[in-house]
């Protein structure tokens, strides 16, 4: 089994061997991503079969169109996740428009604000397991097991002061997920194309 992190030459190879129509590449490359890209779906859509076919229109873009990911624009795993939340978000507005349209509740603005809402909380999804494992492991003991930076410090085996650093970088980060224009790809995921 491939590591959790691609360096980038892996993403390089694996976008050069989905060009030469290696269907082994697109196994190896849903074996890596599905479960970020059906997580990602699933977030936004709140729909298991939804976030299901979202997975699979991802798969299927990208084994159509492996040139579109450009290994210089950042790792392939976030282009992918780039892909998903773009799709998931259109799909999104379409449903929820759909039903506007023939008399169910809410408005265009409510919609909006739920496209927003969900896109935040992906994004935020995506961020968190992006992250680096000792940024990640800070912030779940302090948000998951209610710590503070001192319980926190002594629990990773930290400096107090390292352990405050982790937790301002990782809120930093989570910060960004609220800004983000839901039209396009996510700034950080890459030019989903």
């Amino acid at each position: 089994m491939a590591k959790k992190d691609s360096p980038p030459h892996w993403d390089r190879g694996m976008q050069q061997r989905l060009v030469r129509g290696e269907a082994a590449a697109l196994g190896e490359l849903y074996d890596r991503y599905a479960s970020l890209v059906h997580g990602l779906a699933h977030r936004v859509l709140g729909d298991e079969r939804a976030a299901d076919q979202i997975t699979r229109e991802v798969f299927a873009h990208v084994w159509e169109h492996p040139d579109a990911y450009d290994p210089r624009q950042g790792p392939l795993r976030a282009w992918v996740a780039g892909l998903t939340h773009r799709l998931a978000v259109r799909r999104l507005r379409t449903t929820e428009t759909a039903a506007l349209a023939r008399g169910g509740p809410g408005s265009a603005e409510e919609l909006e604000h739920r496209v927003c809402r969900a896109s935040a909380a992906a994004r935020a999804d995506y961020i968190v397991h992006a992250m680096p494992a000792p940024l990640r492991a800070a912030l779940e003991l302090a948000y998951f097991q209610r710590r503070d930076y001192r319980q926190t410090a002594a629990d990773l085996g930290v400096t107090e002061d390292e352990a405050r650093r982790r937790l301002r970088l990782g809120l930093q980060l989570l910060s960004t997920a609220h800004h983000t224009d839901t039209t396009d790809a996510p700034s950080g995921y890459g030019g989903a194309a």
